[in-house]
């Protein structure tokens, strides 16, 4: 378990929020909507919080 939680899920994990990060950071310098800039940053806070989950996962299963 922990090698599937620190080798698959946590890169994935850590991929979609670099790519949610850059999919508004497009938004907000084309000028895009405001509504989806809040929108993709919300998504951002939540795939972080899966990720730190993901994170502390790993490491409790590494000690076991």
């Amino acid at each position: 378990m922990a090698s599937f939680l620190s080798s698959i899920a946590l890169p994935v994990a850590l991929c979609a929020v670099a790519l949610v990060l850059m999919l508004g950071l497009i938004n907000m310098m084309r000028g895009g909507s405001p509504n989806r800039s809040q929108t993709l940053m919300r998504w951002r806070v939540l795939l972080q919080f899966v990720a730190i989950v993901i994170t502390m996962l790993a490491i409790w299963a590494l000690g076991r």
